[in-house]
């Protein structure tokens, strides 16, 4: 009897622990819709070729932790990311990878690191030589500064960097000019400092009206929207987020042209979302999620693709 009974005793054993198995993992063995666990995707990232590309995938990963209520986890992935931007890398590429690690770590409000990061990422702007990728760091720089909630709330510094992202745009050509003026506008409206926004996005829409390449031009209007509609002016906003929607669409949906219409669409439809009309947003984000299927570079699709899902997800949350 005993030994038919033992053999019972330890497949029950064994059945029960295999049972148990799962709810008693820790944190980072925590799987995600795709089945890969926080664990699995630092691994992934650390294997990437170039510091960079570790880095953008790090920062990823870290979004995901925090968005699971892991800060800890996250801030600790976040400054793993910072370590591996190089001081004397492209400003480019770094400074912009700097102020997206600045932005997480604001929204987790991590206010310490996220202005000793935010503050390297200025730094770098005077390295970069294009002019319309130079302001476009200061102005997301100036809004992440300003913005009272998931920023910093230093209206000060703000101002400060804003003011050099005004200076650099009055060097800009004509023709990307509401690129600038875009950056701008936005960065003022993220940073609570509606007066400025105003000024900027009155010269902003009569310039968006002129460019005639479309992508710009959707975006332009799309910013120029936002800022309206967080300024009280709907009916102004409405009006231009129509002209925007209509310019995005002329756009083809083939090619690298797919990866410009997907971007101009994401633009409209997170205007929309911010003027609250989450039904118009989620249109407009079937049409991107269409336009991201078709970029035909692997990772700018995936990055597409993950765009798109990121703004469903909040559209969905405020329908």
């Amino acid at each position: 009897m005993r030994l038919s009974f033992l053999p019972r005793t330890c497949l029950v054993l064994a059945v029960v622990a295999l049972l148990l198995a799962p709810a008693t993992g820790c944190g980072t063995k925590k799987k995600t819709k795709k089945g890969r666990t926080i664990a699995q995707q630092l691994e992934d990232a650390r294997k990437e070729k170039t510091p960079d590309a570790q880095a953008r995938k790090l920062i990823r990963v870290a979004r995901t932790q925090f968005k699971a209520n892991d800060k800890t986890g996250a801030a600790k992935t976040l400054a793993e990311a910072t370590g591996l931007i190089p001081a004397d890398g492209e400003a480019v590429v770094c400074g912009p990878r700097l102020v997206e690690i600045a932005d997480l770590y604001a929204d987790m409000e991590d206010r310490k690191p996220a202005r000793e990061v935010l503050k390297k990422a200025v730094d770098r702007a005077a390295d970069i030589g294009d002019a319309i990728s130079r302001i476009r760091l200061l102005a997301d720089a100036g809004g992440i500064y300003g913005a009272k909630s998931g920023g910093l709330g230093d209206g000060k510094a703000a101002r400060e960097v804003l003011a050099s992202a005004v200076e650099a745009a009055g060097t800009v050509e004509d023709r990307f000019k509401a690129q600038a003026l875009a950056a701008i506008a936005l960065g003022y409206a993220r940073a609570d400092l509606a007066k400025e926004a105003g000024r900027v996005v009155e010269e902003l829409e009569a310039s968006a009206k002129a460019v005639e390449e479309l992508r710009p031009k959707a975006e332009a209007l799309a910013a120029a929207a936002r800022v309206r509609a967080q300024t009280g002016a709907q009916e102004e906003a409405g009006k231009l987020l129509a002209e925007a929607s209509d310019t995005a669409k002329k756009i083809e949906d083939k090619g690298m042209a797919a990866e410009n219409r997907t971007y101009a669409l994401l633009s409209i439809a997170s205007a929309y979302l911010a003027t609250g009309d989450a039904k118009a947003a989620a249109g407009l984000l079937k049409l991107a999620e269409k336009s991201a299927g078709q970029v035909p570079d692997p990772e700018g699709q995936k990055n597409a693709m993950e765009k798109v899902r990121a703004l469903q997800s909040e559209a969905e949350r405020k329908k």
